[in-house]
């Protein structure tokens, strides 16, 4: 009987980012989320993103990361990287499912920013309210590159995810639990070094998606902030045009501790928004083993940054709602 106590681990979710790598395993016990391992690591400044350097960087780290921490199992779930994946919102074809994918191709062929051929484009397309359909699109080159990392780090891929359905995960397990949530339409800021990624959902349900190149590095500067605030009300106006009967009631900010709360709260009084931070880190039961950052600075930068839940500042929310998947 004490079998039904023990953490039932989820995959790893691996979010790989432009500017670094993160890895996280989540665990259910049936009364809660529990983190069981975690670690990240910045991208060295001399290896750009997409380089044969940088696939060798991703390899080499992640064989580091998941043999030196406590991981448990080798199934990953991994999202493509938001500057590698095209986004757009059409309205669900008229035509019969064994046509769709061709009529939904020819919705997006024009506007997609490499070569518009069927053959080398992977397309995933999330049905939404009101005959609205989220389609993202990235090469297929691409998507090779990234199951050839997980092979090469002898990891198995349980499936290929996209980080608009990883932040409602995160977004849905860790702050809309209350029954008040589940019909409750929010806007998602998740702000990374090098960009915003920006989500409207109604609990997991997707409602709209958006990666705005503006991160947190730029936004002492006041009228790239002030950018930032004006991408964001585009955002809430091309909703509103594609789903004319929700209202946002909330905006939420998943980067935790990452961003200071200063900027969070100047981004929300310009956007006149009621607003919360998503610390998905504090929401989490942790093991004792992640209370406290490691003994040695050559032991962090061997392994990676430990996670420190006293001051913590990098964002988990795509790495976490991978996990959850």
């Amino acid at each position: 009987m004490f079998g039904f106590l023990k953490n039932h681990p989820y995959a790893i979710g691996v979010d790989i980012g432009d500017d670094g790598l993160k890895l996280a395993q989540l665990a259910s016990n049936g009364k809660g989320i529990s983190l069981i391992a975690g670690s990240n690591k910045n991208r060295p400044q001399d290896v750009s993103p997409g380089t044969a350097d940088w696939q060798r960087w991703t390899i080499e780290t992640i064989r580091q990361l998941t043999a030196n921490g406590d991981f448990r199992g080798r199934e990953v779930i991994a999202a493509i990287p938001a500057s590698e994946v095209f986004i757009d919102h059409i309205k669900m074809p008229k035509t019969g499912d064994d046509k769709l994918d061709d009529a939904i191709f020819s919705k997006i062929r024009q506007k997609l920013p490499f070569e518009p051929v069927k053959d080398n484009t992977m397309i995933k397309y999330i049905p939404m309210e009101e005959d609205n359909v989220l389609v993202m699109a990235t090469e297929r080159k691409i998507i090779d590159r990234h199951l050839a990392i997980y092979e090469q780090a002898n990891l198995q891929i349980k499936s290929i995810g996209v980080w608009p359905v990883a932040l409602a995960n995160c977004y849905a397990s860790f702050f809309g639990r209350r029954k008040s949530d589940i019909e409750a339409v929010v806007m998602l800021l998740d702000i990374e070094p090098n960009y915003t990624n920006v989500v409207i959902c109604r609990h997991r349900n997707l409602l709209f998606a958006h990666s705005i190149s503006i991160g947190a590095r730029h936004l002492n500067d006041e009228s790239v902030a002030a950018r930032l605030v004006l991408e964001l009300t585009n955002c809430r106006r091309q909703f509103g045009s594609m789903l004319h009967n929700s209202q946002i009631e909330r905006l939420i900010f998943l980067s935790g501790r990452a961003v200071d709360r200063d900027v969070c709260a100047a981004i929300a009084k310009q956007l006149e928004m009621p607003a919360q931070i998503g610390d998905c880190l504090m929401a989490v039961e942790m093991d004792g083993h992640h209370q406290f950052a490691g003994d040695s600075k050559h032991e962090n930068e061997r392994l990676g940054t430990p996670i420190d839940r006293r001051d913590c500042h990098t964002n988990w929310a795509t790495a976490f709602g991978l996990s959850l998947s």
